[in-house]
């Protein structure tokens, strides 16, 4: 019942947000930091890249494609990752690397929801979990010792990972016999692998937060709320419009829940905490368990070990 009861409470604050309390127009100064969005050319992750360099920021639109990101790419800069092959994610944070020595914040936004069960990542992982989680897992350690001696660095010392998640998260644990392709795996339904991969990114980002808080990184995960982007284009045209009424624009609010998360002083003081549509803390008490974290934590350490 109490998973449930947070679900259901989840869905009711996505669907009939309150008025935000804070805007995008509070967003400050960001003149002299470096910022990573994964998944930064199409919707909520491109919007962030905007708004993030409209007020000053250097960041890097971290996506597969170049071609689609020229698009949209003005000031920011490219960085061609593929979240679902790690060779990928290796080489991208070593580029960045060759070019950057600082990371103020890392937002590990890019992802997928509910393609075909068939579907698997290069290293022949369940794509969703193996893009949601482990990639930006991957991505995220590869560039810790950056984030942590920028922390040292900055004013306020801390520099932050902002990994997104979903309120499908309260509807799921994590069955570690479905990351790969198998007979566990075939059960279960694209839907509910989406919501394992989000449960495992809230138990990342609360793992991250024990471990590295005291080194000055803020971890944060969030749930921006039912927001209509790109992210739906698995779902069948009946799925699309039974959900319309519940489904709010990207501008002007739709962002905001990334946008605060990575830019605002008062965030810093949310570290460890999961941050939902409307500006609300989530529950999520299910996911927050030191044991689960721990469990996780080794299972991802293990997949890229040796790489």
């Amino acid at each position: 019942m109490g998973v449930w009861w947070d679900f259901i409470k989840s869905l009711c604050v996505e669907t009939f947000p309150p008025k935000a309390k804070w805007t995008i127009d509070q967003v400050p100064k960001l003149d002299g930091k470096v910022f990573i969005v994964t998944g930064g050319n199409s919707g909520l992750g491109l919007a962030t890249v905007q708004v993030l360099s409209k007020h000053g920021a250097k960041v890097y639109m971290a996506s597969r494609d170049e071609n689609k990101a020229k698009a949209p790419l003005t000031r920011p800069l490219f960085l061609k990752i593929d979240l679902a092959d790690l060779n990928s994610v290796k080489e991208a944070a070593q580029e960045f690397l060759r070019l950057e020595n600082r990371l103020d914040v890392l937002y590990n936004s890019g992802g997928v929801m509910i393609p075909p069960l068939t579907d698997l990542t290069k290293q022949g992982y369940d794509l969703q979990f193996g893009t949601n989680v482990l990639g930006h897992f991957y991505l995220t350690k590869l560039l810790l010792p950056t984030l942590v001696s920028t922390a040292k660095s900055s004013p306020d010392g801390h520099a932050r990972v902002i990994t997104i998640s979903s309120g499908a998260h309260h509807l799921h644990g994590i069955n570690y016999k479905t990351l790969k392709d198998g007979p566990e795996r075939s059960k279960e339904t694209p839907d509910s692998l989406y919501a394992q991969s989000k449960y495992g990114d809230i138990v990342f980002a609360k793992e991250l937060y024990r471990r590295y808080a005291s080194d000055g990184i803020v971890s944060l995960s969030l749930n921006p709320g039912n927001i209509n982007t790109n992210l739906q284009q698995h779902l069948g045209s009946f799925q699309k419009k039974m959900i319309a009424f519940m489904m709010y624009p990207i501008y002007p609010n739709g962002v905001a829940t990334h946008l605060y998360a990575g830019t605002s002083p008062d965030a810093v003081n949310l570290n460890g905490k999961v941050n939902q549509g409307g500006l609300r803390l989530g529950p999520a008490q299910d996911s927050q368990d030191p044991k689960i974290g721990q469990e996780l934590w080794d299972w991802l350490e293990e997949q890229v070990s040796g790489l």
